[in-house]
């Protein structure tokens, strides 16, 4: 009632009405773990379709099969991902990577002799003298580059000199792309080979302000970006140039700590800039004049190396020579003239090509993941690798594309410490984890004798969380001129239970005639009814291809569906209903703690839930003609004693009659003997 009832009248007072809606979570979030070109490390990022996907983590790469799951999840329905990007750097910290380096230069150094076999061999000797990694690894890449040279037709000592300290950078390579430019030294935001691409360049175009300068980053890879910072500066201010890269830039931040141990020189800077600017300026006034042009030249030579990252120089001195020999032949200079400006243009171009190779050479894209990049130290606590995901509210799939070439032949798998790791993370989580066939079953037998083995099976969990689909998926492969290759079929599938759960529901198994695989042509294995028979008792869904109907998903079993074990969780749609009901119901009922404990808050609780699951109940998704067959919901003082309401306990107990599949369809045919009277 009101608080205070003081003057004779007409209150109003609203009463609730217990209605509390509960609104169902989302069915086909997947997670995605693994490797990619570029993006952020350890971090849950949702994308939404593909092309997010390509701009934020780079697309397809041969490296790595990530980027074909999330590509086959999108062409066969999947709406909504999250991808963990993970790293594995060539060394565990830089004192490693600068150990690494000080080897392999050695070995360079080392590179001498009377003859291009001699120098090949000296810097053998040298690399040979490293026991242990990472200085072992290093000082043989540089070895290896001097042998390789050694063995070319036409090698001297010389070139075998300069073929080992050419691979002095990628022997220690960083994790992290670096850039500097006038003074100015910065990093690329996230590890891997898409830095080499970066470009610098400071300008002060409208500026007054001495101690102010402008910088733009560009990502010169296809489709890549370009950034611009205004009024930057190296003094402490709203404006200082490693507080703005870190709170906007998405391609670098400030390399090192702040402050540096030398700050950038300002005013040589903007002296250079001036200059050049006086001479272009110059230079326009008359355009011919041969003393001008030099001191443009001139100008730009001292500008550029202050105001340019090397790459970029070296970018303009091949356009300037390139320009100069197209000018002299069109004007019609002499042909000797003609010729030094196409040498100069050559040696140019030559340069830009090795201030490219070294670029790229300086950074790694790292190495191939292992189950300690999965499962860290500390993974859960610091939130990396598969407990990444602790970053992202819900996902209700988990997809762990194979990364790992056991017996180096090109074909990827997942190691079993890993899928049993995850399965426990998805029931931890209330979600699926999809099961990648071993890359070894090329037939049915080996894949029907290898998940039944009694030890060392595949994939080794018996879980009513997870699933397995067989075959491999034989796609054509873009980056290899669309050659046909074996693909996992995860990523596919977690696309085809999205969209059977936007057209039906996710009671509805995610298989039939309605699931086909799109973007599919071919299967790894063609399984036969009879094979098929074989597979499916024990749990493994098969991928079929029927004719005029294609490539179809023919099963829908969790990893505790094989007959023999006569689990409740023995089908998909039931496991994942039941995942769908807890989850929703655990974030709708969050309202009732702390509420008093007694019929009126058991009362609340019925009717919410109850409408809940008769919603679900007018969609389908349960068995049964009425309300009363198909779920119930208890919470009174049978379900919640007295000890539990003063232990501060509400018991709800909820069920409901999962709809099953039709998975076996029997038609029994009778003949009608007409006409006969007896």
């Amino acid at each position: 009632m009101p608080a205070t009832l003081s003057y004779p009248g007409v209150y109003i007072e609203e009463i609730s009405s217990g209605v509390r809606t509960i609104t169902g979570v989302a069915t086909s979030i997947t997670a995605f773990i693994g490797r990619a070109p570029r993006g952020p490390t350890n971090q849950a990022k949702i994308i939404n379709n593909f092309s997010d996907f390509e701009q934020i983590f780079g697309g397809l790469w041969l490296d790595s099969t990530l980027g074909f799951a999330v590509r086959d999840f999108y062409l066969n329905g999947g709406s909504q991902a999250i991808i963990v990007r993970l790293f594995h750097s060539d060394f565990a910290d830089e004192t490693a990577r600068s150990a690494a380096q000080a080897a392999a230069q050695a070995v360079a150094d080392a590179a001498t002799g009377t003859d291009a076999a001699a120098a090949a061999a000296a810097a053998r000797v040298k690399a040979n003298s490293f026991t242990t990694d990472p200085e072992k690894t290093a000082a043989d890449k540089v070895a290896v580059a001097a042998e390789k040279e050694a063995a070319r037709a036409g090698a001297d000592k010389d070139t075998v000199k300069k073929a080992a300290e050419t691979a002095v950078a990628g022997a220690a390579a960083y994790a992290k792309a670096k850039l500097s430019v006038g003074g100015i030294k910065l990093e690329a935001l996230y590890e891997g080979g898409w830095g080499a691409n970066l470009r610098a360049s400071i300008d002060r175009n409208n500026i007054s302000d001495d101690t102010l300068f402008n910088l733009t980053v560009t990502d010169t890879a296809p489709g890549g970006s370009s950034e611009r910072y205004l009024n930057l500066s190296v003094i402490d201010g709203p404006r200082r140039i490693d507080k703005v890269l870190a709170s906007e830039s998405k391609l670098v931040v400030w390399d090192g700590n702040w402050p540096p141990t030398a700050l950038p020189d300002l005013a040589a800077i903007k002296a250079a800039i001036d200059a050049l600017t006086a001479a272009n300026v110059a230079l326009a006034a008359d355009p011919t004049n041969a003393t001008k042009k030099a001191a443009v030249v001139s100008a730009q030579n001292a500008s550029w190396p202050l105001t340019q990252d090397v790459v970029t120089q070296s970018q303009n001195k091949y356009l300037r020579a390139k320009a100069d020999r197209e000018n002299k032949q069109n004007s019609g200079a002499s042909q000797t003239d003609i010729d030094n400006a196409k040498t100069a243009e050559k040696e140019t171009k030559a340069l830009l090509d090795t201030a490219k190779k070294a670029q790229a050479d300086a950074v790694s894209d790292g190495s191939s993941l292992s189950i300690n990049d999965f499962l860290p130290t500390s993974s859960k606590k610091n939130k990396k690798g598969l407990h990444a995901l602790e970053q992202a509210d819900l996902f209700n799939l988990l997809v762990i594309p194979p990364y790992k070439d056991s017996d180096k032949d090109g074909k990827f798998d997942v190691e079993l410490n890993l899928l049993a790791a995850a399965d426990a993370y998805c029931q931890e989580r209330r979600a699926l984890l999809l099961v990648d066939p071993h890359s070894s079953w090329t037939t049915k037998d080996k894949a029907r004798d290898d998940f039944t083995k009694a030890e060392d099976s595949y994939p080794g969990i018996a879980s009513k969380n997870a699933a397995l689909f067989f075959p491999r998926l034989k796609q054509p492969n873009p980056l290899r001129d669309n050659q046909i290759e074996e693909f996992v079929p995860s990523g596919a599938v977690a696309g085809i239970f999205a969209r059977t759960d936007t057209q039906r529901g996710v009671w509805k198994a995610p298989a039939g005639l309605e699931a086909i695989l799109s973007g599919v042509p071919q299967l790894s294995v063609n399984l036969t009814d009879a094979e098929n028979g074989e597979l499916n008792p024990l749990g493994i869904n098969c991928l079929r291809a029927f004719p005029v109907i294609g490539r179809i998903v023919w099963g829908s079993r969790t990893l505790r569906g094989a007959d023999q074990l006569a689990d409740e969780w023995k089908y998909i749609p039931v496991r994942r209903t039941a995942l769908f009901i807890e989850e929703s119901l655990y974030r709708g009922t969050k309202w009732v703690v702390f509420e008093p404990n007694d019929e009126p808050l058991w009362a609340q609780i019925r009717l919410n839930i109850g409408a809940f699951l008769h919603n679900l109940f007018r969609q389908g998704a349960f068995q049964g003609s009425t309300p009363r067959d198909a779920y119930f919901v208890k919470c009174d003082k049978e379900t919640t004693n007295q000890t539990d309401i003063n232990s501060g306990i509400v018991n709800i107990v909820v069920g409901f009659a999962p709809l099953k599949p039709a998975e076996f369809v029997v038609i029994k045919l009778q003949q009608i003997a007409g006409q006969i009277e007896v």
